[in-house]
C-alpha cells in the first residue's frame, strides 16, 4: 500500500477540490448564514464521511452494490430529505412566501444534522470507497481492515483542510453580502435552490 501512497495522496487531493454536492452545500450554507453555520455543517459532513468508511472498511457498504434496492432506497430518502430542506428554506412561516426576509438562524444541532445527514444518505460517496480502497490496499502488507481505515482517514483529512478553506473564502464573501439588502432578500430562495439541485442529482444517480 506505501509504495502507491503518495498516487493516493494526489488522487485525494484532485477530489477534495473537484466541486461536488456537499462542496456545493457547505459553500451555500456558508454564503447564507455565515461562517460558524459552515463549519457546524462541516462537522457533520466530516462525520458523515467517517460513518461511510467505517462502513466500506467492514464491508457493509457491499450490501449496496449487492442489493440494488438498498441503493435506491437510501438515495430516495436522501434526496426526500433534502427536498423537505429546500421546502423549510423558503416556506413563509405565516408571512407572504415573497416577502423579502433573511433565513433565520439554524440551531447548532441542525446544521450538525443536516450535514452529516446529506452525506450519510449519500450513497454515492460509498460506492466511491468501495471503488478507490481496493485499487491501493495490498493484503500482503497487513491488515486489511487497518489498510482500509488509513486510507480513509487520509482521504477524510484531506477532505476536512480543503472544504474547511472554501468555508472560510465563503464566510469572507458572506461578510460582503450581509449588507447588500438585496441578498438578504434572497438567500433563502438560493439555499433551498442549492438543496432541490443536490436532492435531484442524488434521485438520479446510478451504481455505475
Amino acid at each position: 500500500m506505501f509504495d502507491h501512497y503518495p498516487l493516493f495522496l494526489a488522487a485525494c487531493v484532485v477530489l477534495a477540490i473537484t466541486p461536488g454536492p456537499n462542496l456545493l452545500y457547505l459553500v451555500s450554507r456558508t454564503l447564507c448564514q455565515g461562517r460558524s453555520a459552515g463549519l457546524l455543517s462541516l462537522a457533520g459532513t466530516t462525520s458523515g464521511f467517517v460513518a461511510h468508511i467505517l462502513a466500506a472498511s467492514l464491508g457493509l457498504s457491499a450490501v449496496l452494490v449487492a442489493v440494488p434496492v438498498v441503493f435506491d432506497i437510501v438515495r430516495y430518502a436522501g434526496a426526500a430529505y433534502l427536498l423537505w430542506l429546500a421546502f423549510d428554506s423558503v416556506r413563509s412561516h405565516g408571512a407572504s412566501l415573497f416577502t423579502p426576509r433573511p433565513l433565520p438562524p439554524e440551531r447548532p444541532s441542525k446544521l450538525f444534522r443536516t450535514g452529516l445527514m446529506t452525506t450519510v444518505l449519500n450513497p454515492k460517496v460509498a460506492l466511491f470507497y468501495l471503488a478507490l480502497f481496493p485499487q491501493f490496499i495490498v493484503p500482503a502488507q497487513g491488515s486489511v481492515l487497518l489498510q482500509s481505515l488509513l486510507l480513509g482517514v487520509t482521504q477524510a483529512t484531506i477532505a476536512v483542510v480543503s472544504d474547511g478553506l472554501f468555508v472560510l473564502a465563503a464566510a469572507r464573501m458572506s461578510r460582503w453580502l450581509s449588507a447588500r439588502p438585496a441578498w438578504m432578500a434572497v438567500q433563502r430562495y438560493v439555499q433551498g435552490a442549492v438543496f432541490a439541485g443536490i436532492a435531484v442529482r442524488l434521485a438520479v444517480v446510478d451504481q455505475r
